[in-house]
C-alpha cells in the first residue's frame, strides 16, 4: 500500500517520560500502536537527554540517579482529520503530560511499497 501525505498537515507532538507506563508497557509504545492500529502516517519517538515538565525536577542522561525518566516525544503526522479523530486515544492514555498540536506542511512521504 502507498500512503501520500503532501502539503498541509498536522504534527501531534506529546510529551511524557520514559518511565510512564500503560498496563505493564511503556507508554509511548502504546501510543505508537494504537497510533499504527488507527491508520495513521507515521509515529517517531524521540528520546530526550534532558529535560522537566511539570514537576520541574530536571531529568539528565549526564546523572545516573536522574537517568531513569528521561523525556520522550512522541510525534505523530497526518491530515488534521485523522490526528484530531485520535484525540480521544491520548485523553484514555496520557495522565500526564503534554499535548501539543502543531499545522505543519509535508514535503513529501511515500509509504510501503513505493517503487519512486
Amino acid at each position: 500500500m502507498t500512503i501520500r501525505l503532501t502539503g498541509r498537515a498536522m504534527r501531534l507532538t506529546v510529551f511524557t517520560g520514559e518511565s510512564d507506563q500503560w498496563h505493564h508497557r511503556p507508554l509511548y509504545t502504546e501510543i505508537v500502536h494504537r497510533a499504527h492500529q488507527a491508520g495513521l502516517a507515521g509515529a517517531s519517538v524521540f528520546r530526550g537527554i534532558e529535560g522537566f515538565g511539570a514537576s520541574s525536577l530536571i531529568h539528565t542522561s549526564r546523572l545516573l540517579s536522574l537517568s531513569e525518566d528521561l523525556p520522550v516525544a512522541v510525534v505523530i503526522v497526518d491530515d488534521e482529520p485523522r490526528v484530531r479523530a485520535f484525540l480521544p486515544q491520548l485523553d484514555e492514555l496520557v495522565g500526564e503530560g503534554l499535548v501539543t498540536l502543531e499545522p505543519c506542511e509535508v514535503i513529501r512521504y511515500a509509504g510501503r511499497g513505493s517503487a519512486e
